[in-house]
C-alpha cells in the first residue's frame, strides 16, 4: 500500500513478504530492492514479514513486486489483513503438520520388530519427503543461490541422502530384509515443520497489539454543531476537526484530545499515564483520547487529530520498536552456513578418494552417502525445537506464556528488568492507607460518618473508604441522604442531621475549613511520599471543621520484594518506570529494595521507551520490561523481552513476549529461570548432535562406518536429544502462595 510522504517526490510502499526464513533472507531482500534506482532506503522486518521501501515517485510498485522475485521471494502490497483470515493460514499450517505426523506414524514400525511393506514405505515416505518437505528445497535452493547455509539446506541435503539411500537398498536387496531410513526423513521433516509451524504463529501475533490499539479509538465523536452550537451530532472520528467542540458524557470513552472548555469531572487515564488514580479535570485542564470519563459530563475542544493524538503516537511506537527490534540469528543456521559447505566436501571428497584408490563405484557411492547418512541434522533439527517445546510446555503449566522461541531464547541473558508500578508490582487500586483525626474526635465515629458519605459513590476512592470501614468492626454504620457531588471538589450528604463533605485540601481552602496544625504537617508529608490526600468535614451555619485527614495510595503486591529480591540473586538488577509521581515511586522502591538511581518517575509512554533504550545502551546485556497497561505496550516492544501481567491489557499482553498469566511478580525470576534451563538444554542437545558428527563422519569417510550403523547412530543421537529435553518437564516455579494475612501492606507505613 503506497501513501505519499511530505515530499511529493518520495513515497513509502509497504510490502508483505513470504518465504523469509532467517537474517539472511531479510539481507538479500533488502540488497535486491536496494538496487533498483530511485529506491533511497529499505527496511525489512521478518517478524512482520513487511518490507517498507522509501522510493520516489517513479518506482512503482511492480518493479519492486518483481525485484523481490528476484532474489527467490514472494511480494504483494499490503491489505489488512482480518485476524480470522490471518488465524486461518495458521490453522492451515498445523493441518498440514498434523496429516504429515499421521502418515509419518507407520514408518516407525520397523523400530519395533514390525515388517511395513518396503513399496509402502517408499511411498509414505515420498509424500513427506516431497510433499511436506517442499519448503525446505525451496529455502535450501534460495540459500544455494545467495552462496550461502542455513536450516532449510541442512534437512534438505540431510533428509534427502537419507530417502536416497533408503531408495537404493531397497531395490539392491529386493525389498524385503533392505536396512531402509525412511522413518529418520520423515520424522525430521515432520517435527521440523512443527518448529515452523510455532515461528509463523508468533509471528502472525506480533499484529494483534496493533489492532487492540486501534481498538480503543471511539468510532464516533458527539460533536457540537458548527453552524448552530445548540444541536449536537455524533460524526466519525475522522471528520472531527481541530477546534471542534466534543460532548463525553459519564462512562463514555474520550474520544480526542483537547482541553475542557466547560464541566468537572475525574477521569481514568491509568491505560495512557499509568497514574493510578482518576485524575480530576476542570476547565482548561487537558484530555487525552482512549481514557475513560468519570462521573461528570464535559465539553472538549480538539486540539489533535488523527496521527497527532497520544494514542496514535504511541501506535506508532509499537510499530517502531517491532520493525526495530532485529531478529535472532539461530545458532544453527550460523553453524549450518560452515557446516553444510563442510559435509558436501567431505562427501565429494571420500567419493573421489575411493575412485582413486581403485575401490568400485558403488562402495566409493556408500562410503559418501554414508557421510551424508551420518551427517543428516535429525539430532541438530530436533536441538532446538524439543527443548523449547519441552520448556514452553512446562512454563504453560506453571502459568508463564511464552509466546515465541526468539523471548525464550533472549531472557536467559536478562541483566536488567524494568518494572512498570501500577498494576505490576502494586495492586493497582487505591486503598486508605491512613485515617488520622483532628483532636477531640473518636477515630471509629469520624470512619463511620466518612463511610456513609462514600457509600453513595462508585468513586474509587469511595470503595476504599467504605472498604476500611467494613474492616473496623469498631466503626458504627450510618445512612446518609440529600447527597450532592461536586465535581473536582468532592462529595457531601447529610448524616444524623449533620452535614458532612469529604473533599480536597482545594475545598477545604475554599471553605475556609480550619486545619489543625499537626493534620497539615501529616498532609505534606504523605503527599511528599505520593499519596492521595482528602479531608472529612462538617459544615455548620457558623463554622466549617475539619474532622479526619485521608490518605489513599496504592498497596505492594505481598510477593512483590521476595520478587526483586531473588531476581538479584539471580545476578538480575531492577528498575523501575512508572507515570505516578516521584513521591510514589520513590515509596513503592524504597518498600521494595529498588536502588533510587533506577527509579524513574512521572514517565510517559514514549518516555518509557526512550528509558528501555537508554537501559539497553548501558546495560551488559539483554534488557526486559515487565508491564500490564496500554501505556506500557511502547516499553514492551522496545524491550529486548517483553513481559506482560495477564491481569493487564491485551495490547500489553500482544505487544510482550512472555505474559504472566497470574499477576505474580514472582513469576518473572521463574520466566528468566525456565529461559537459562531450555537454552542450557538447547547448548547441550547441540553439542550431543555434533559429537555424533565428529566422532561418526570420519569414520564413514575411511569406509569404517557402514550406513546401516551411520543410520542408527542417526537415530541414536536423536533419542539422546529428546530424552535430554524432556527432563525439562521436571521443572517446577518457585512463585507460590502468600498468606493472605500479609497481603495488601500499605506502602507509605513503616515496616
Amino acid at each position: 500500500m503506497s501513501t505519499e510522504s511530505s515530499t511529493p517526490a518520495v513515497r513509502t510502499a509497504e510490502f508483505a513478504v513470504s518465504g523469509m526464513t532467517c537474517a539472511s533472507c531479510v539481507m538479500r531482500v533488502e540488497k535486491v530492492l536496494k538496487r533498483v534506482p530511485g529506491v533511497e532506503s529499505v527496511a525489512v522486518n521478518l517478524a512482520t514479514e513487511k518490507a517498507t521501501v522509501h522510493a520516489s515517485a517513479a518506482v512503482s510498485d511492480d518493479q519492486l513486486v518483481a525485484a523481490v522475485a528476484k532474489a527467490g521471494y514472494e511480494a504483494a502490497v499490503v491489505v489488512p489483513e482480518a485476524p480470522a483470515a490471518e488465524a486461518a493460514g495458521v490453522d492451515r499450517e498445523l493441518i498440514a503438520v498434523l496429516v504429515a505426523a499421521l502418515i509419518t506414524l507407520p514408518l516407525l514400525a520397523p523400530m519395533f520388530g514390525l515388517e511395513l511393506d518396503p513399496w509402502l514405505q517408499l511411498t509414505l515416505a515420498s509424500i513427506v519427503q516431497f510433499g511436506f518437505g517442499a519448503r525446505f528445497y525451496v529455502g535450501g535452493y534460495r540459500a544455494v543461490r545467495a552462496f550461502a547455509g542455513n536450516m532449510d539446506l541442512l534437512v534438505a541435503l540431510g533428509t534427502s541422502a537419507a530417502w536416497g539411500l533408503s531408495v537404493y537398498q531397497m531395490l539392491a536387496h529386493g525389498g524385503m530384509g533392505a536396512h531402509l531410513f525412511f522413518e529418520a526423513s520423515a520424522v525430521v521433516i515432520t517435527l521440523v515443520r512443527f518448529g515452523k509451524w510455532l515461528e509463523t504463529r508468533a509471528r502472525r501475533q506480533t499484529s494483534a497489539a496493533i489492532r487492540a490499539l486501534n481498538a480503543l479509538r471511539p468510532a464516533t465523536a458527539r460533536v457540537r454543531d458548527r453552524d448552530d452550537p445548540a444541536r449536537e451530532r455524533d460524526l466519525p472520528l475522522a471528520d472531527v476537526r481541530i477546534g471542534d467542540i466534543v460532548i463525553v458524557r459519564p462512562g463514555e470513552r474520550v474520544p480526542v484530545d483537547g482541553i475542557v472548555r466547560a464541566g468537572r469531572t475525574h477521569i481514568d487515564e491509568s491505560l495512557i499515564t499509568g497514574e493510578s488514580l482518576p485524575v480530576a479535570k476542570e476547565t482548561g485542564a487537558r484530555t487525552t483520547g482512549g481514557s475513560v470519563n468519570g462521573e461528570g459530563a464535559i465539553e472538549i475542544e480538539t486540539t489533535a487529530i488523527g496521527t497527532e493524538t497520544t494514542l496514535a503516537r504511541i501506535i506508532r511506537l509499537v510499530e517502531s520498536a517491532q520493525a526495530d527490534k532485529a531478529p535472532i540469528q539461530r545458532l544453527v543456521d550460523r553453524v549450518a552456513a560452515v557446516f553444510v559447505p563442510a559435509i558436501l566436501a567431505i562427501a565429494l571428497v571420500t567419493l573421489a578418494g575411493w575412485l582413486w584408490h581403485g575401490a568400485g563405484v558403488e562402495t566409493a557411492l556408500l562410503n559418501a552417502v554414508a557421510v551424508l547418512v551420518i551427517a543428516c541434522p535429525c539430532a541438530l533439527g530436533l536441538a532446538t525445537p524439543t527443548a523449547i517445546m519441552a520448556g514452553t510446555g512446562v512454563a504453560a503449566r506453571q502459568g508463564i506464556l511464552i509466546k515465541d522461541a526468539q523471548a525464550l531464547e533472549q531472557a536467559h541473558a536478562i541483566a536488567i528488568v524494568a518494572f512498570d508500578k501500577t498494576g505490576t508490582l502494586t495492586v493497582g487500586r487505591p486503598t486508605l492507607v491512613e485515617f488520622e483525626v483532628a483532636p477531640g474526635h473518636a477515630r471509629e465515629d469520624a470512619l463511620g460518618l466518612a463511610a456513609a458519605v462514600q457509600r453513595l459513590s462508585e468513586h474509587p476512592l469511595a470503595k476504599a473508604v467504605v472498604a476500611a470501614a467494613l474492616d473496623d468492626p469498631d466503626a458504627p454504620r450510618f445512612e446518609a441522604n440529600a447527597a450532592r457531588a461536586v465535581a473536582g471538589r468532592g462529595v457531601e450528604a447529610n448524616v444524623n442531621e449533620r452535614r458532612i463533605a469529604i473533599g480536597s485540601g482545594r475545598w477545604v481552602e475554599e471553605l475556609g475549613a480550619d486545619v489543625p496544625r499537626s493534620l497539615m504537617e501529616r498532609a505534606q508529608a504523605l503527599e511528599a511520599r505520593g499519596n492521595t490526600v482528602s479531608w472529612l468535614i462538617e459544615q455548620t451555619q457558623a463554622r466549617r471543621e475539619v474532622l479526619a485527614l485521608l490518605a489513599f495510595g496504592d498497596t505492594v503486591k505481598p510477593t512483590a520484594r521476595a520478587a526483586i529480591e531473588r531476581l538479584a540473586a539471580m545476578g538480575v538488577q531492577s528498575a523501575l518506570i512508572t507515570g505516578d509521581n516521584a513521591g510514589s515511586a520513590q515509596a513503592v522502591a524504597r518498600a521494595l529494595g529498588i536502588p533510587a538511581e533506577r527509579v524513574f518517575a512521572q514517565t510517559l509512554p514514549d518516555d518509557k521507551a526512550r528509558v528501555v533504550a537508554q537501559l539497553r545502551a548501558s546495560a551488559q546485556g539483554i534488557v526486559a520490561m515487565a508491564g500490564d497497561g496500554i501505556n506500557d505496550a511502547p516499553a514492551l516492544a522496545a524491550a529486548d523481552v517483553g513481559i506482560a501481567m495477564a491481569s493487564g491489557t491485551d495490547v500489553a499482553m500482544e505487544a510482550a513476549g512472555i505474559t504472566l498469566m497470574r499477576g505474580d511478580p514472582a513469576l518473572v525470576a521463574d520466566a528468566i529461570d525456565i529461559s537459562r534451563r531450555t537454552y542450557r538444554k538447547i547448548q547441550q542437545n547441540l553439542f550431543w548432535a555434533f559429537v555424533y558428527n565428529l566422532i561418526g563422519i570420519p569414520l564413514a569417510a575411511f569406509g569404517l562406518l557402514d550406513p546401516m550403523f551411520a543410520g542408527a547412530a542417526m537415530a541414536f543421537s536423536s533419542v539422546s536429544v529428546v530424552t535430554n529435553a524432556l527432563l525439562l518437564r521436571s521443572w517446577r516455579a518457585q512463585a507460590g502462595a502468600v498468606d493472605e494475612a500479609r497481603a495488601g501492606k500499605p506502602i507509605t507505613r513503616p515496616a
